[in-house]
């Protein structure tokens, strides 16, 4: 049996998580970023960049960026990606990014007497959407194997109004099958939506959920060009679901026109029929190289990771360790407040991920400091309005 973390939370369920401060600690400072030679492995980004041809066709469209969409591409990828998955067009809208949908999807489908339940640790912006909705959370924790826990997330509030599934997961990079995803559709509270988020899912083995939509399912699905693409900062991605579900988030900011660069270029990365296999494997092997390292170096990685990200146990505070790695230049993601001693690394490049290894060592090397390693409770609390990866 997989081993689990140390000093995590008690797993009572709580309506609603502590008040948040203004800024969460591990956001790198921007005099750090700014600085050349820092290695960027916090945010779930990759390194590689949009693809050549995405390029291309940005640098091709610009010139038309003083109008909107004048060429219809908005519909146009809307139809490539309907064709390609066995859809019809009308169960897609196109979004900047998968953050809006998942925001407005918690907005649309939560209130306060429709909760939010989620796994934990997970990724953390619907926690942020439902404190907006007022609605109460209700974290699940991860099974033994660091997969959602499917039936406890269907059992915790029988009035459930959004059950999200992130998969594979943010931020321990685990599956969940689809034959759970299917089980929670199956037996979650009636009226209840369930939200799966395959931000990550090119990167696995696992399978997509999307057939579900085309049968008329209860849920909806999200997808992002910011993760295999290599499109975070150019902003497109999907919502997925029923036409009667997604028409639910357009009082909360559909119909708008997408950046004419990220219409261009989703398009033709769609139709690289090399590009995500090409780049699947890059990631993979640098991930299972580093965490390789890691465990020959008797580090603890936590659960078996396919996508671009996963966590470590470093057995102190894991804030301490952040702030120590980015006084050596290498900025690692945050902590979660169930385990405030594990840090999430985002997989760079082959030589950013050799800069981390020398300057983890380093760091995880140095006697622990009482007054920077020791948990303290106040500290766990996060900035959600922070986190975009």
């Amino acid at each position: 049996m997989p081993r689990s973390p140390p000093s995590p939370r008690p797993s009572s369920p709580r309506p609603t998580l502590p008040a948040p401060p203004n800024r969460a600690p591990s956001t790198p400072s921007a005099s750090a970023i700014r600085c050349p030679d820092t290695v960027l492995i916090n945010a779930n980004e990759n390194p590689l960049g949009p693809s050549k041809s995405a390029l291309e066709a940005i640098t091709a469209i610009a010139k038309a960026g003083g109008r909107y969409d004048i060429y219809n591409q908005q519909e146009e990828l809307i139809k490539l990606f309907a064709n390609q998955n066995g859809l019809k067009e009308s169960y897609i809208t196109a979004w900047a990014g998968s953050s809006e949908p998942l925001h407005y999807t918690v907005l649309a489908f939560t209130s306060p007497d429709r909760p939010f339940v989620t796994a934990d640790p997970s990724y953390e912006a619907g926690m942020a959407a439902a404190r907006v909705s007022k609605a109460p959370i209700f974290p699940v924790r991860l099974t033994v194997d660091y997969a959602h826990d499917v039936k406890g997330l269907v059992s915790i509030a029988p009035n459930a109004g959004v059950i999200y599934i992130c998969n594979p997961n943010n931020p321990t990079g685990t599956l969940t099958s689809k034959k759970d995803i299917v089980w929670a559709l199956e037996n979650k509270p009636k009226g209840s939506i369930l939200l799966v988020d395959e931000a990550y899912i090119h990167l696995s083995d696992a399978e997509s959920v999307i057939d579900l939509v085309a049968a008329d399912k209860d849920l909806i699905v999200l997808r992002t060009f910011s993760k295999i693409y290599g499109m975070a900062g150019i902003r497109c991605g999907f919502a997925i679901g029923r036409p009667d579900l997604l028409r639910k988030l357009e009082p909360f900011g559909g119909d708008n026109a997408l950046p004419v660069t990220a219409l261009a270029a989703a398009r033709v990365s769609l139709l690289d029929t090399n590009l995500v296999t090409e780049r699947k494997k890059i990631i993979g092997d640098t991930r299972r190289n580093t965490i390789a390292w890691l465990k020959t170096n008797n580090y603890t990685v936590i659960g078996d990771s396919q996508s671009n990200c996963f966590m470590i146990d470093t057995g102190r505070k894991g804030r301490s360790v952040i702030t120590a790695m980015q006084d050596k230049g290498v900025i690692i993601g945050r902590t979660w407040p169930i385990w405030p001693n594990a840090v999430r690394i985002t997989v760079g490049t082959a030589p950013e991920m050799a800069k981390f290894q020398t300057a983890f060592k380093q760091v995880m090397d140095a006697p622990i400091q009482e007054s920077a390693d020791l948990l303290t409770p106040s500290s766990h609390r996060e900035d959600l309005r922070t986190y975009v990866g």
